[in-house]
């Protein structure tokens, strides 16, 4: 009950901060990191989140600036922590890159606050044309419609591939990484930094870094602030690593947190440690250690300004294979899922997680054809007339696969052969994220 009063009063206050806004009153200015933002308006909303678009006052770019309250203080920051660790380690074409963060003191409350700067995508995503097209009748084009599925499928690729490299062996090759930077440095037309960072600082020292550093700290987000994502980025045909510069600022100035107040003689440390330096994008060398997102869903699922599909919102990605050998193991992870899980959209094997069993990356999958078939339909496949209006439950249908392709549908047996190998109940009889890639081709050609 205290987190849903301590809910409604974050939407009250955002709320009221919007209409000040709105009047333009000095409150649609904010202070982060040392810069000053004007917040255009809320993008969207969820829970103790909302998403602005923030104008930097300098330089007129724009950015998706999510703030996230954090009401229990240092254990929700430790948790967005873990969200702001998933943006920087998958490295990929089709997954969101994050610009900067910062952890605030909240003035109105006794918790924190967390801002995450991230791209701002004019063309929004799938849920919103999935909106508009229940509004308007329109279908889209097959053709988009699977290059669409196709990109989001190959930034999942990347979590379910990702590799952990060797402890000794990370941050091996600072160089290199510097030298990334300058080439991206040159490309875009900035002046080089004073000193060479690396693109993924080891959490460790990030956390722990000495107070004498701070102005250079909040040099380095000013760099990183006035920089952006390049059109011309060198990514191959099937999205590889990208070269860009994200470095993750979460040290605290004025009235802000201090990181490694967060994690000081915290277990949790070498953990997120040995996944901060552990960046290596799918690849033959290291130990393969798959992430599942766990909400794959229309709405997170952005459209770029070259109309490819952006994934992110990382707030429920965990370690994909997960071995529930006692009752209340699978009960943490079917309240996890609860939490974090988007219902309509949650693999059925979280509705009810059984002991014994292994959970694995293949929730994915099912999530992915959930969101093709509410692509093609604007609905998804559980949100039907019984159980929206007469009382069904989706949880039921969900477990059961009870779902019908419409009768009078626009699109080919390819759609409809890619929405039913994905929505299989048993996990075992799903494609693994390589044949669904493949799958789609073969729809596309």
């Amino acid at each position: 009950m205290s987190e849903f009063v301590e809910s409604v009063k974050f939407k009250v206050l955002d709320i009221i901060a919007q209409v000040q806004a709105i009047c333009c009153q000095p409150s649609s200015t904010l202070k982060i990191n040392g810069r000053t933002f004007n917040i255009v308006k809320v993008l969207g909303e969820g829970g103790f989140s909302f998403v602005y678009l923030a104008q930097d006052t300098s330089s007129g770019r724009q950015f998706a600036l999510k703030k996230i309250r954090c009401p229990t203080g240092n254990e929700g920051v430790k948790e967005v922590m873990r969200e702001i660790e998933a943006y920087r380690r998958f490295r990929h074409r089709n997954i969101i890159r994050i610009f900067d963060s910062s952890v605030e003191q909240d003035r109105d409350g006794e918790g924190k606050i967390v801002y995450l700067f991230l791209p701002f995508y004019q063309r929004g995503n799938l849920q919103d044309i999935i909106n508009s097209n229940a509004i308007t009748g329109a279908r889209l084009p097959e053709k988009q419609m699977l290059k669409l599925f196709r990109g989001a499928c190959l930034g999942l690729r990347a979590m379910h591939d990702f590799r952990v490299k060797p402890k000794a062996t990370v941050n091996s090759s600072p160089d290199a990484a510097s030298r990334d930077l300058l080439q991206e440095s040159a490309r875009s037309g900035l002046a080089p930094p004073s000193r060479e960072p690396s693109p993924a600082p080891d959490m460790r020292r990030e956390i722990h870094h000495d107070v004498d550093h701070e102005n250079d700290d909040h040099n380095e987000r000013h760099k990183l602030l006035e920089q952006h994502p390049r059109d011309d980025d060198p990514y191959d045909d099937e999205g590889s690593e990208s070269k860009g510069y994200a470095l993750l600022a979460t040290k605290s100035r004025g009235g802000q947190t201090k990181a490694n107040v967060l994690f000081d003689g915290d277990d949790e440390l070498s953990k997120i440690t040995e996944d901060a330096g552990a960046d290596a994008a799918s690849g033959a060398e290291g130990i393969h250690t798959p992430y599942a997102h766990r909400d794959a869903k229309p709405a997170n699922i952005m459209i770029d300004d070259e109309g490819e599909a952006i994934l992110m919102d990382f707030g429920s990605t965990v370690r994909a294979r997960v071995e529930c050998k006692t009752r209340q193991q699978a009960l943490i992870q079917q309240d996890m899922a609860a939490e974090h899980s988007t219902m309509p959209y949650r693999a059925p094997e979280l509705f009810d997680v059984k002991t014994g069993v292994t959970l694995d990356e293949k929730v994915d999958i099912w999530s992915m054809g959930c969101t093709l078939f509410a692509l093609a339909y604007s609905h998804s496949p559980f949100e039907n007339t019984q159980t929206m209006e007469q009382g069904g439950s989706i949880a039921m249908a969900v477990m059961s696969a009870a779902y019908k392709h419409p009768t009078n549908s626009p699109y080919s047996d390819g759609v409809k052969k890619l929405i039913d190998m994905c929505l299989v109940v048993d996990p075992k009889g799903r494609p693994d994220i390589h044949q669904l890639i493949g799958a789609t081709d073969e729809a596309l050609n």
